[in-house]
């Protein structure tokens, strides 16, 4: 395990963008040419290039460049208990163009159990030595709290959460577990992504909340509470920092 102390001066947010190789073989994949252990061969030959790719240029930090998610943020989510999702061609809109992502919501409480992520850590972490930690990205909790309120999941939120106040805490509990995990399989520097804070701003926000009957202040405590609950007892030498996006959404 590397002796190296994160965070360090400079980092870098951990994504990078798609090699052609890895999108062909996605494509391939879905359309039924390559079978499952043909793709993830395809997706370790590219994580070990991109590993490669960042000790030649010097960082003390390496990722998997996150090739193995279709999304950053709603691949973790599916791998909680509770959670689901479906491909209905729904999306975000970016500068009027449509970033499609699958609807991602509720059929049960949210829990823990063994995350498909921690296994992806442990590939990364063998090319972890002297100078470079292994860190890895997940969604910080307060996205996935968001998530569950949007107004297209509210109605099916409260199907299995009466509040917000047990929707929190059973968030925060999952990921004080899947922290464990992470921690267990020798993970010192997680990372926890984080867009809500540029999504509660602004008077549109004010009106997309105040529409599911929400109070935007009300929401922006609850998504500090949410990230602040979930930190509670993680071990001493783990370091967990955040990564804050404002967004592109001009």
């Amino acid at each position: 395990m590397s002796n190296l102390h994160t965070p360090f001066r400079y980092d870098f947010v951990g994504s990078f963008l798609r090699p052609q190789a890895l999108k062909d073989a996605k494509l391939q994949f879905q359309n039924g040419v390559l079978t499952q252990e043909e793709y993830d061969n395809i997706v370790n030959e590219e994580i070990t290039k991109v590993v490669k790719k960042q000790k030649e240029l010097g960082y003390h930090v390496i990722t998997d460049g996150e090739f193995r998610r279709t999304f950053w943020h709603l691949d973790f989510m599916w791998g909680l208990e509770g959670v689901e999702h479906k491909h209905t061609g729904n999306g975000v809109r970016f500068n009027d163009e449509l970033a499609v992502l699958d609807d991602t919501y509720l059929v049960g409480k949210i829990k823990a159990k063994p995350h498909p992520f921690v296994e992806y850590y442990k590939f990364l972490k063998q090319f972890e030595d002297d100078q470079t930690v292994a860190k890895y990205t997940i969604p910080a909790p307060a996205q996935t709290f968001q998530q569950m309120i949007v107004p297209d999941n509210y109605e099916s939120t409260r199907k299995f959460y009466k509040d917000n106040e047990e929707l929190i805490q059973d968030i925060a509990k999952a990921y004080q577990d899947i922290i464990k995990q992470f921690y267990d399989a020798g993970c010192r520097n997680l990372q926890l992504d984080d867009c809500t804070w540029g999504a509660v701003v602004g008077d549109a926000a004010k009106i997309r909340y105040k529409a599911s009957g929400l109070d935007l202040e009300e929401v922006k405590k609850a998504l500090l509470k949410v990230n602040n609950l979930a930190l509670e007892g993680k071990p001493e030498d783990m370091v967990i920092n955040s990564h804050i996006c404002r967004d592109n959404m001009k």
